[in-house]
């Protein structure tokens, strides 16, 4: 079950969190890993706690930029041979408050959060019609607030954008007859240093609680009455990436505790 022997995956935004727990398990199944990253720190660091020196490489990697994406697929392509897997992970959470938010805070959010899926969707179509039939699949990394009002409009607009570019694109590769797979997924609050930045802007004399409380009040939003783990996140990620996930495209794939259930 899960298994992606062989297979060979990109996966951003893998110095921590979701990315490193993705790659982490698409090595464990079998695959072969180039991880990105924009904190070229991260590579050292993710090789030490993972180790797979043959079969993981990393690059430091700006999701934003055209030229980075062709460096990182050429990369890919020269350590590995092919690419399989895409797994579009990197994105960014900024304090949002829509009548204090200036327009370069929302270009920064769309820049790297919805251009740099795009620009990573576009990239990995390119390189997977030279494996033919074997096609390959894309997981874009989108969340709850993609489905649902609650975080800030531009993180809110990046990540919708997000679900319906995958359903676009899964559409359009089917239609034309490539062997592509496009799929999102959408974590809820997941215990990462993005949720934890997010609860650490929080200034109690500016907005009325401090930290904990809104980590609190946040947490007893979710049914099962905890925030998720990097891994759980992971799991579905690798779901999609293998071939068990063979019939669906153009599908989003919810992990949130049932946030979005009541």
């Amino acid at each position: 079950m899960n298994r992606v022997d062989g297979k060979v995956a990109l996966v951003t935004g893998a110095g921590g969190g979701i990315g490193l727990a993705t790659t982490r398990l698409l090595l464990e199944a079998g695959g072969r890993v180039l991880a990105s990253d924009k904190d070229a720190v991260a590579g050292g660091a993710l090789r030490a706690a993972i180790g797979a020196e043959d079969a993981l490489d990393f690059i430091e990697h700006d999701v934003t930029s055209e030229a980075a994406w062709k460096n990182t697929i050429a990369r890919c392509l020269e350590r590995f041979g092919r690419i399989d897997i895409l797994v579009n992970n990197a994105g960014i959470a900024l304090r949002e408050r829509l009548d204090e938010m200036d327009f370069a805070t929302w270009r920064k959010v769309m820049d790297v959060n919805l251009d740099g899926v795009f620009l990573g969707v576009r990239a990995a179509v390119a390189a997977m019609r030279a494996n033919g039939d074997t096609g390959g699949t894309i997981v874009n990394v989108s969340s709850i607030m993609g489905l649902v009002g609650g975080a800030g409009p531009a993180y809110n607009a990046s990540k919708g954008g997000v679900r319906l570019l995958t359903k676009s694109v899964a559409a359009w590769c089917a239609r034309d007859g490539l062997p592509i797979r496009v799929n999102s997924v959408h974590p809820g609050y997941i215990r990462t240093s993005l949720i934890e930045n997010a609860f650490a802007q929080v200034d109690p004399a500016r907005d009325g609680y401090t930290p904990e409380e809104i980590r609190e009040s946040i947490r007893a939003l979710h049914p099962m009455g905890r925030f998720g783990e990097p891994e759980e996140v992971a799991r579905a990620i690798l779901f999609l990436a293998s071939e068990d996930s063979s019939f669906m495209t153009g599908s989003e794939l919810v992990i949130d505790g049932g946030y979005t259930a009541i």
